[in-house]
């Protein structure tokens, strides 16, 4: 887990952020809304074969979905590049996470208030990985909104992990969930160095 080499045009160095979370929570959302290039995305439509394998209920009107990674890139200042790693959301895909996570320094999880059941899975995933991450609670439209210190408490996390509320197709909002978990990760990565013995030769 570590930054990249600078970029020869920009100057500005380089990582990989995961966005992550349960099905249709808003992942693909989230990065088209603040990738400055047009972000990739493998999604597929939702057809009859997935009855009774994706739970469709609060998402009536999703009629895609990932089965890959969605791909996006933003530039935060003048001198770092976020490589940002959408993963799939339904659990027979999940074993493309090991593939994104792998070099990544953090990760966003997005979780929907409706369906918070669904986010211990991918908070297990990443306490077991070691991979710092925040929380990020995705504000739907008409849905209940709840303080993010009620979702901390109802997924036990700790209060070191940071949780906020975001709108996902907001840039902005976005944004700052991207600055977030960088910020986090950066701590993490330093408080971790400082931690470790000296090397004795």
């Amino acid at each position: 887990m570590d930054f990249g080499p600078s970029s020869a045009s920009t100057g500005a160095a380089s990582t990989k952020i995961v966005v992550a979370g349960g099905f249709g929570v808003g992942k693909t959302t989230l990065v088209g809304a603040v990738s400055e290039i047009v972000p990739l995305r493998t999604e597929a439509l939702v057809t009859k074969e997935s009855t009774g394998v994706d739970d469709l209920a609060n998402t009536p009107l999703k009629s895609t979905t990932t089965v890959a990674m969605d791909f996006g890139r933003i530039t935060l200042g003048d001198d770092l590049v976020l490589y940002l790693f959408g993963t799939p959301g339904q659990r027979r895909f999940w074993f493309m996470w090991d593939d994104l996570v792998r070099g990544a320094i953090g990760a966003v999880i997005l979780v929907d208030t409706q369906r918070l059941d669904e986010a211990f899975a991918a908070v297990d995933y990443f306490e077991a990985k070691g991979l710092p991450f925040i929380v990020a609670v995705n504000e739907f439209d008409g849905a209940q909104r709840f303080h993010v210190e009620d979702v901390r408490e109802a997924l036990a996390l700790p209060p070191s992990i940071p949780v906020l509320a975001i709108d996902a197709r907001d840039r902005e909002s976005a944004k700052a969930a991207l600055v977030r978990v960088t910020e986090y990760a950066l701590d993490q990565i330093i408080g971790g160095r400082e931690s470790a013995p000296a090397s004795h030769y």
